[in-house]
């Protein structure tokens, strides 16, 4: 009874394994970051009716910031993996920080995770593919998903 349970614990500890060396192989086409940058990568689950699912790329920082509204300018572009036909994005330089110019009456400072407000940050779901995204060092990567309604609406003719 024994060897049967190591066997199954054992079964069990190389499919952990593999699927974690399988999830390595997926970067393997990616190039390594380049000087300045760093790679970040999301990992979607499967999901039903992934064509009704965006994926919102935020990229930015966190920042001691006044009562204005802050934000950094870029664009997100896409690259493609020579040879695999892979998309990867990179966002080769972003400008700034900016910000309104409103008094504030306190004058106080409060952590604020300061975006990037640019193009190319809505991206398409895909669950077989990592989703690799280069950005300098000093800012980070979040997401978002949205979801599209089910039930669509008529357009009407004038």
């Amino acid at each position: 009874m024994k060897s049967i349970k190591h066997i199954i614990i054992g079964l069990l500890s190389l499919l952990a394994w593999t699927a974690g060396a399988e999830q390595k192989d997926a970067l393997h086409p990616f190039p390594k970051a380049e000087e300045g940058f760093k790679r970040t990568v999301i990992r979607l689950p499967q999901l039903a009716n992934e064509e009704n699912i965006k994926v919102e790329i935020i990229i930015g920082k966190t920042m001691k910031v006044d009562c204005n509204h802050h934000w950094f300018g870029g664009s997100l572009e896409a690259k493609n993996v020579e040879g695999w036909g892979y998309t990867y994005w990179i966002l080769p330089k972003a400008g700034g920080p900016a910000s309104t110019k409103m008094g504030c009456p306190d004058r106080s400072l409060h952590d604020e995770f300061v975006h990037v407000q640019g193009d190319g940050y809505l991206l398409r779901y895909n669950s077989r593919l990592p989703v690799v995204i280069y950005v300098p060092k000093n800012f980070e990567v979040r997401y978002r998903l949205w979801q599209a309604q089910e039930k669509t609406s008529y357009a009407k003719e004038e």
